[in-house]
């Protein structure tokens, strides 16, 4: 038989933990689990009448299970600064100093590495790796082009700079791990406004193309005439990647031949849909390879 929800007027739109409302006497173990409140994590839950979010997992976790030491870090340190997102049922990246004992706690990604003073800070409450910091551990802990993609959107909100990531990593030479953040630090460029367009230029670069130049302004005699995601202006060469598109494809079509036509013969622009970037991106990079080279034959 359902249990009839009751709700103190105490844990409304709270984050508590459930033993202990229920030594309180505030509910009782039947009523924790009524429809009146949701479970976030292994004894913690909160008013099912508030919307879970990342964010409110990181509170929950940082005020219910984290001790003093332990950090929110890596995608979801990322996501704090607004880079990136994490599923509000996903998996929270938590990082604890070498030493100490902690987990395994379901829901959480506990990741263990040395913390240096200063790695930490708080933010609205919630024990967090600096930008920095968070950086670092993103290099080590995904992909090339992931981790690419998320320092981007940190570069761009003006919250690290390439040149102090580089820094960073030429300072711990020796230390595990300082060759792929400085890799990492190489890579970035805050030009990019998606994250698919770093991974894309994240792509190019280590398929051995030049680095191109991020969202490069086209002018012809001192006029804007374009904008373009990616560059190689000494051989006018360009790629627009289109992502996701909701409105009218023959819109969207005519916005393509305009764009060509605005940059005329001059320029060569390649575009690069979402579903090819997925599916043929080798016969892309194929195309882009002849364009170059063809431009490069004919410099003087």
């Amino acid at each position: 038989m359902a249990v009839t929800p009751r709700r103190p007027e105490q844990l409304r739109g709270r984050v508590f933990r459930g033993s202990q409302v229920v030594a309180r006497g505030l509910l009782t173990r039947s009523e924790l689990r009524s429809r009146a409140w949701r479970p976030l994590f292994k004894d913690v839950y909160v008013d099912a009448d508030v919307p879970i979010s990342h964010r409110l997992r990181c509170v929950a976790a940082a005020r219910c299970l984290l001790p003093d030491g332990i950090a929110i870090a890596g995608r979801s340190a990322a996501a704090l600064f607004g880079a990136g997102t994490v599923d509000a049922t996903g998996p929270l990246d938590v990082l604890v100093p070498t030493g100490r004992r902690f987990g395994p706690v379901a829901g959480l990604a506990v990741h263990t590495a040395a913390l240096a003073e200063g790695d930490v800070r708080q933010r609205d409450g919630i024990p967090v790796t600096t930008p920095e910091r968070t950086c670092w551990d993103l290099a080590q802990w995904l992909g090339v082009e992931e981790a690419v993609a998320l320092v981007d959107c940190l570069v761009r909100h003006g919250l690290v700079h390439p040149g102090q990531l580089r820094d960073r990593a030429r300072a711990r030479v020796g230390v595990r791990g300082w060759k792929r953040m400085l890799r990492v630090a190489e890579l970035a460029d805050g030009g990019a406004e998606s994250p698919q367009e770093s991974r894309l230029r994240v792509r190019l670069v280590l398929a051995g193309l030049p680095r191109p130049v991020t969202q490069f302004v086209v002018e012809r005699g001192g006029r804007f005439i374009a904008r373009v995601d990616l560059a190689w202006p000494g051989l006018k060469v360009a790629v627009e990647y289109d992502g996701l598109w909701h409105h009218d494809p023959e819109q969207f079509h005519r916005d393509r031949q305009r764009l060509n036509r605005l940059l005329g013969e001059e320029w060569i622009v390649l575009h690069l849909t979402a579903k090819r970037f997925r599916e043929d991106f080798d016969g892309f990079l194929t195309e882009l390879r002849r364009a170059l080279s063809s431009r490069t034959a004919r410099l003087p």
